[in-house]
């Protein structure tokens, strides 16, 4: 994880109403992401994630799609996106997604009863977008065989933290004195 430590300590912080947030490739798309530290996150999450039996790969808009996709490319799992966006097509579910500096309403498509699915996601902080999805996915009865992030900011609240979702991470952070601070660097799981 020699990439992902490397720019993580080296991304800027940002200040969003009290809410220390770093600025990273995979979270923000900003600076550009290289393909070596896409590549090498996808094969940790391969290499960390339970891929048995997962019919399909379950991810939020925007910043989860390039890892899902990359993901899906390689293990050739069918990819679901979670839109901020409605269509109103048939057995679409809404769902609340509320961070730690933002609410919006999220849209889900092409998951069904039964469905075992991988959720990926890029930063897990607060644990709302997490928790509006696994929700969502148990009201529609998939079975969610595993939760991954890429990054954890620890320090805060996570609202999975006393559900039955033990989250997988790749890398554990917190941000001190305006700077990334490395907790964990294999991550949870």
């Amino acid at each position: 994880m020699d990439r992902l430590k490397e720019s993580l300590l080296d991304a800027p912080i940002v200040e969003k109403e009290g809410y220390h947030y770093f600025v990273h490739p995979i979270s923000d798309g900003v600076p550009m992401l290289k393909p070596q530290l896409l590549r090498e996150i996808v094969i940790k999450i391969i290499r960390k994630a339970d891929l048995d039996d997962v019919d399909k790969i379950v991810t939020p808009a925007a910043m989860g799609i390039h890892i899902s996709t990359a993901v899906s490319l390689m293990t050739d799992i069918p990819l679901v996106v979670i839109r901020k966006r409605q269509y109103g097509l048939e057995g679409e579910v809404e769902l609340a997604q509320q961070t730690g500096y933002s609410e919006n309403q999220m849209f889900m498509n092409d998951v069904y009863a039964g469905d075992r699915v991988l959720l990926l996601d890029d930063v897990l902080s607060t644990g709302g977008t997490l928790a509006a999805i696994t929700e969502a996915l148990e009201h529609v009865g998939a079975d969610v065989v595993d939760v991954v992030a890429v990054i954890k900011k620890v320090g805060g609240e996570n609202r999975l933290a006393d559900t039955d979702y033990d989250v997988k991470t790749l890398i554990n952070v917190d941000v001190v004195d305006e700077e990334v601070v490395i907790v964990d660097e294999e991550g949870d799981g």
